[in-house]
């Protein structure tokens, strides 16, 4: 099984071959091409990030990253817009919105995993049989069809609509095509995108390692991250149980093909009088609690180094598990804040977070689940400040400004370095086959690791030559993590809120 994502061929054995077949929404760059936008161009003590709350932006002495796509001399730039502008707006859409159509299956989510801890942590296993597929808007056939229905005006997916929600928070440059046919609107990710990816510590005021084949660069550890997403999704669910399917199968998935269960559920939400919006979300798991059945999200946090954070995931998750989330929100603000977005979106009732580490910090292939929290999700949006209204505050102002423009395609990219997004208009075949970027130079590229049975024997005499004490948190750490530790999720609301 081979499943393509974003520059980076892998699948869930770990990286992918040298060549692999194209999913629906696969790139058309080299295979192991570096996206643009982890390629550090500079070093400085400028502040990146600004208002919308990237927790520790100002003071942190950070790398400064080229633009998540390549501006083209033909590119007219339209419009920017700072995130303090984005800050101040609020909408209220009804709630909750109108399912249209289910598609797919999904198994039920196993309770034991409820009860792991770190003393017995469980090995993150792989799963070679099931594909997994990210599918951008317009080639979904679900939405084509709705489309020429006429069912809506503005068409997105979940983790499109995500990333425009919690805009404010972003520090990595990321992009996204929009696409005005007739009286409609397309909200688009490319191929390649790093949409794709999961950032790590994006929003922490400690800097990554720069060196791409560093394993602890912020591009070696967004594949790691998205490698383990899809492994522990799996991995919880009651396998070879019952499965609960819907309406419609899978449609993204070939006939015979055996896909990662998955619950589509478009749902349609009214913008305006006129206008209303249809997304593709997401639901991974469904779990059956005093005769209603609930729809779950999964997601993994995964810690690489505990000397990158301060907090020893295997010393501080059974008895400070607040300071541990904590610590997390303040350096993955931005990931967190979309995944409670999806969650919301997807009208999930629990949002399931794993606790992921690697068996030891040089060792990037091995993993074990330390733990499993849940959480309601309008529950935990409150406890992050992720405030609903001003989440579709930002993507009606987006729908109302490119409503305004005519015919064509556009390019919204968040800014590399400033607090602000920008809209360019660009060629209509911009990002068509003919259109893609050069691959990075052989030497420049982020080359495939050695197999499983030697990266844990060279880890394993790395770690015999320099173990090292892990750090304690800091000042700001212990008292946020003091402030948490003394009760549940509900206890770490001011917690949470100071750290972001």
């Amino acid at each position: 099984m081979v499943f393509e994502v974003g520059p980076v061929p892998f699948n869930p054995d770990g990286w992918g071959p040298r060549k692999c077949p194209r999913p629906p929404s696969s790139t058309s760059r080299s295979a192991r091409t570096a996206p643009p936008f982890l390629t550090t161009i500079l070093r400085t003590r400028s502040a990146v990030g600004g208002p919308g709350g990237v927790a520790g932006a100002g003071r942190r002495e950070a790398a400064i990253f080229k633009s998540s796509v390549d501006i083209q001399p033909e590119w007219m730039m339209l419009d920017q817009i700072p995130f303090s502008t984005f800050s101040k707006l609020s909408y209220s859409v009804p709630d909750p919105p109108e399912d249209l159509l289910l598609c797919g299956a999904v198994e039920f989510y196993d309770r034991s995993f409820d009860r792991i801890n770190p003393k017995n942590e469980r090995r993150l296993e792989r799963f070679r049989s099931r594909n997994f597929f990210k599918v951008t808007t317009t080639d979904d056939p679900i939405i084509r069809r709705l489309a020429n229905e006429d069912r809506a005006t503005v068409f997105a997916t979940d983790a499109i609509l995500s990333a425009l929600m919690c805009a404010p928070r972003s520090v990595y440059s990321w992009d996204m095509v929009i696409q005005r046919v007739g009286n409609k609107l397309f909200f688009d990710k490319r191929d390649g995108s790093q949409l794709d990816l999961l950032s790590v510590n994006e929003t922490s005021p400690e800097p990554l390692p720069e060196a791409k084949e560093d394993i602890n660069s912020a591009y070696s550890l967004s594949v790691e991250a998205a490698y383990i997403n899809q492994n522990f999704s799996q991995q919880v669910l009651l396998r070879g149980g019952d499965r609960v399917t819907f309406e419609e199968p899978n449609p993204f998935a070939a006939e015979g093909e055996e896909a990662a269960p998955v619950a589509y559920r478009y749902r349609r939400w009214k913008l305006d009088e006129d206008m209303f919006l249809v997304a593709r979300c997401e639901a991974h798991a469904v779990s059956d609690v005093k005769g209603q059945r609930s729809f779950i999200t999964l997601n993994a946090l995964n810690e690489f180094d505990p000397k990158f954070s301060g907090v020893d995931w295997r010393q501080k998750l059974e008895t400070q598990k607040g300071a541990v989330l904590a610590t997390e929100l303040k350096n993955n603000a931005n990931k967190l804040a979309k995944w409670t977005a999806q969650a919301l979106l997807a009208g999930a009732d629990l949002m399931k977070l794993g606790f992921v580490s690697r068996l030891h910090p040089r060792d990037h292939f091995n993993h074990a689940i330390l733990s499993v929290a849940g959480y309601k999700p309008r529950e935990f949006a409150a406890q992050i400040n992720l405030n609903t209204a001003n989440m579709w505050g930002i993507v009606k102002s987006i729908v109302d400004l490119c409503m305004k423009l005519g015919e064509g395609k556009y390019v919204l990219v968040k800014d590399p370095v400033k607090p602000q997004v920008r809209i360019y208009e660009v060629p209509a075949d911009a990002f068509e086959n003919d259109y893609a970027e050069e691959p990075l130079p052989e030497d420049e590229q982020v080359q495939p690791p050695a197999e499983d049975d030697e990266a844990s024997a060279a880890a394993a005499a790395a770690a015999a030559a320099d173990e090292q004490a892990v750090p304690s948190p800091d000042a700001a750490d212990a008292a946020v993590a003091a402030a948490v530790d003394g009760g549940e999720m509900e206890s770490s609301k001011d917690a949470a809120a100071a750290a972001l």
